[in-house]
């Protein structure tokens, strides 16, 4: 069956969010006097929510209540920031054109704050998604499933019609949670030889590429 519709992760996937990520985290550490996290240390940490990056960002042994200070601090630094040194990856935009020609639903699902989520698309992606989530209080983050079940509920779309995109080990798990489909791309947060570890099954590496396996049973 065609697809009908693909969901994207958001950070590594459609937006290049690492700069502002590690300047806000540092931001927060340096509030503090701790060590800088050295740019790959935060792109290895991305993915697994706001968090895990802070907790291990910060020193082993800090102090849970100061842990969390520390992640509420770098979400109000992120929250002015993280429209400064972001941008789409090259062809995401005319990628998402494309899909709307051909009438299939595009929808974001990130484990970033929602707060964040709903600025960039708004600031980067205007009137592009259907629908797009982020981490909220209350509801498990990927990828416990809940939030592409509730993307696609909202949608109306079945697993059969559904793909998911992503960059990292937590969407490839998402995808196998809510039992749907899984395109993996290499220019994020992680690199292809991890995508290969991890065992994704499809593994691109620019959008023609991926605009092709997402539209592969509907030409």
């Amino acid at each position: 069956m065609a697809y009908t519709t693909a969901i994207f992760d958001m950070d590594g996937t459609i937006l290049d969010t690492l700069d502002d990520l590690a300047d806000s985290v540092n931001y927060a550490l340096a509030l503090h006097d701790m060590p800088a996290s050295p740019r790959p240390e935060v792109r290895q940490h991305l993915g697994n929510g706001m968090d895990y990056l802070i907790a291990h960002s910060v020193p082993a042994g800090t102090p849970h209540e100061l842990e969390q200070q520390i992640l509420a601090e770098f979400k109000a630094d992120y929250a002015k920031r993280c429209v400064v040194k972001t941008a789409p990856y090259p062809g995401i935009l005319d990628l998402m054109a494309e899909l709307r020609r051909r009438s299939i639903k595009r929808a974001v699902v990130s484990n970033k704050g929602d707060f964040a989520v709903q600025e960039l698309v708004e600031r980067y992606f205007p009137g592009v998604f259907d629908a797009a989530v982020g981490e909220r209080e209350g509801v498990r983050r990927k990828p416990a499933p809940d939030t592409v079940e509730a993307v696609m509920s909202q949608l109306g779309v079945g697993r059969d019609e559904v793909v998911y995109v992503g960059d990292s080990e937590v969407d490839l798990a998402t995808a196998r949670n809510t039992g749907i489909d899984c395109i993996a791309v290499d220019w994020g947060f992680r690199d292809r030889n991890v995508l290969v570890g991890l065992g994704a099954p499809v593994i691109v590496s620019d959008t023609d590429q991926l605009l092709a396996q997402i539209c592969r049973s509907s030409d």
